[in-house]
């Protein structure tokens, strides 16, 4: 997974803040990587295999397309007619078949090669468009990956995520709660004194809600602020210096360690002291946890995706990925990587035609779309 091409491009890929805006913030491979030493610790305490769990963690992000979920979204209305597209799906696509490394006997790729339990415990969304449990736009895989999904599927429960991937996503969940704060916080967009105001939180309770908890109460945000105010690991100043910077990076640990904890001594008091693996348990977060992870997720949406800035930048790269979606689909045959370009002569329709052109939009960086969109569209 190291090794893999896909990992390398999450280097010049959005997490929150752009990565060309400045040395110190994350993208999404320095965030892959956080998820992953997260994870490993998380399911070394549950007694999870912790390879399979670092794998899946390194995994989790490599279907996103440039420009995260504003690029994830656009390619969705694009794709509408061919099933779709999704960020998680599109994962399972390159790690069983986009991602160059071994060939089946048939001749057809067989992507990074990975065991079923890696490729399960990577899986977010066991389900296809529309087969989830409840009704949610995510799902997992696309109708012609569904021979590799029904493989790592085998003998599992019907929309029932393996503890692994539960793993993986809580760890997900930590990382960008915690260090996208840190990253607005150092970025001079986000003053953490807002947390003793619930007066000034009321924007961030409502982005909480629409994008991540609609049941949460203010009152349970409210409390969720107090709590993390009243351990004083939350510094409420920061000038950029060293010393600042220490207190901020001693946050983020406390609070990673915090919620880690919260959800092994849920889990625990549930199942008991016995490794938890695939389908013997579940990751129990506490209510209480959940909401001050969500607070801290929120923060970040509110002071950095939705800002003014931010929200004028996404209508262009909307039409960034519209328009190389145009060219490549103009000129496939001078524009397409050459593995794509064999894939597009191999399409049996126009249907397929247009997967693979979004295969190839879905994985550019943020850098080489600007640079291919200044190149063919401008």
């Amino acid at each position: 997974m190291l090794h893999s091409a896909a990992l390398r491009r999450l280097s010049a890929t959005t997490q929150v803040m752009r990565p060309d805006t400045d040395d110190f913030v994350r993208n999404r491979l320095t965030h892959s990587l956080e998820v992953a030493q997260i994870g490993r610790e998380f399911a070394g305490m549950l007694g999870c295999n912790a390879d399979v769990v670092d794998t899946a963690c390194l995994a989790h992000d490599l279907g996103h397309p440039p420009f995260g979920h504003n690029g994830e979204a656009t390619l969705a209305e694009l794709s509408v007619d061919i099933g779709g597209f999704e960020g998680n799906a599109q994962t399972l696509r390159l790690l069983t078949r986009l991602e160059a490394k071994r060939f089946r006997d048939d001749g057809g790729s067989a992507g990074l090669n990975l065991t079923r339990a890696s490729l399960d415990a990577a899986t977010k969304y066991p389900w296809p468009l529309g087969g989830g449990p409840l009704p949610t736009r995510k799902f997992g895989v696309y109708a012609d990956d569904q021979p590799a999904f029904d493989w790592l599927r085998q003998g599992a429960p019907p929309g029932r995520r393996c503890v692994e991937a539960q793993v993986m996503d809580w760890a997900d969940d930590v990382a960008y709660s915690v260090h996208d704060v840190e990253d607005a916080v150092t970025g001079g967009l986000l003053d953490l004194r807002v947390l003793t105001s619930p007066e000034d939180l009321t924007d961030v309770f409502a982005v909480a809600r629409d994008w991540y908890a609609p049941r949460l109460s203010d009152a349970e945000l409210v409390g969720a602020a107090q709590r993390l105010l009243a351990d004083g690991a939350v510094p409420l100043e920061h000038d950029g210096s060293r010393r600042a910077l220490a207190r901020l990076k001693d946050m983020t640990s406390r609070l990673i360690g915090r919620f880690v904890l919260a959800a092994h001594v849920g889990t625990r008091q549930e199942y008991g002291a016995c490794p938890l693996v695939r389908y013997d348990a579940d990751v129990l977060v506490p209510a209480p946890t959940r909401a001050e992870c969500t607070l801290l997720k929120a923060l970040a949406a509110h002071f950095v995706m939705l800002s003014g800035p931010r929200i004028a930048l996404r209508k262009t790269e909307q039409d960034v990925v519209r328009d190389l979606v145009a060219a490549y689909r103009a000129a496939p045959e001078a524009r397409l990587d050459a593995g794509l370009r064999a894939d597009f002569d191999e399409a049996s329709d126009d249907d397929a035609r247009l997967r693979v052109v979004i295969d190839q939009v879905a994985s550019l960086s943020d850098v080489r779309a600007w640079s291919l969109h200044e190149r063919w569209c401008t």
